[in-house]
């Protein structure tokens, strides 16, 4: 199999509904419950605003929404199998800073390389325009922040979640082509 990273189309939409909706699953069951993780996917991740997101993305030179796909599929009804998505925008209070705001992995994939392939290719890019590249992670996601740290980044703070009461988030930190 061909594991292809590209920009995300609107095609592409109901396949990133998904696989966030999966890998929601598998990271935060156990810390916020089944019906939290249903109710902030249909939330966060609602087909129109995918679909804004991605068109959006599609005309900047500063964002990108980029998925990572298996040519052929290992379900012959399909020609692909999404295994990924990565979104990044520019930081709000700092132009030489992009926000990693989503990057999510099908949980069946998980350490098969879909993650590094999508972070590569939003750090391809995302090189004009940043030196650095920042991403928020709930601190009881562990499998996100080995991957993170994994992968060069650096906790540079930690801040409460608006996502739930007593819950903290990590903020990580890459510097790009160093």
């Amino acid at each position: 199999m061909t594991r292809d990273v590209r920009r995300a189309t609107v095609d592409d939409v109901w396949a990133v509904h998904e696989v966030a909706r999966q890998s929601w699953h598998a990271a935060y069951d156990d810390v916020l419950g089944p019906e939290t993780v249903d109710a902030v996917v249909d939330e966060w991740y609602a087909i129109g605003d995918l679909e804004s997101s991605i068109t959006e993305a599609s005309g900047r030179d500063d964002a990108a929404f980029l998925v990572a796909e298996d040519s052929p599929a290992t379900d012959p009804a399909f020609e692909t199998d999404y295994d990924g998505f990565a979104h990044a925008v520019p930081w709000p209070e700092d132009s030489s800073v992009a926000f990693l705001a989503r990057l999510y992995v099908r949980p069946d994939g998980w350490n098969e390389g879909t993650g590094t392939a999508l972070l590569e290719g939003l750090e391809t890019e995302l090189s004009a325009g940043f030196d650095r590249l920042r991403l928020a992670v709930l601190a009881a996601n562990e499998v996100g922040i080995s991957f993170y740290e994994s992968r060069g980044f650096d906790r540079i703070g930690t801040r409460p979640s608006d996502l739930a009461a007593g819950l903290e988030e990590h903020v990580y930190e890459k510097r790009l082509f160093e």
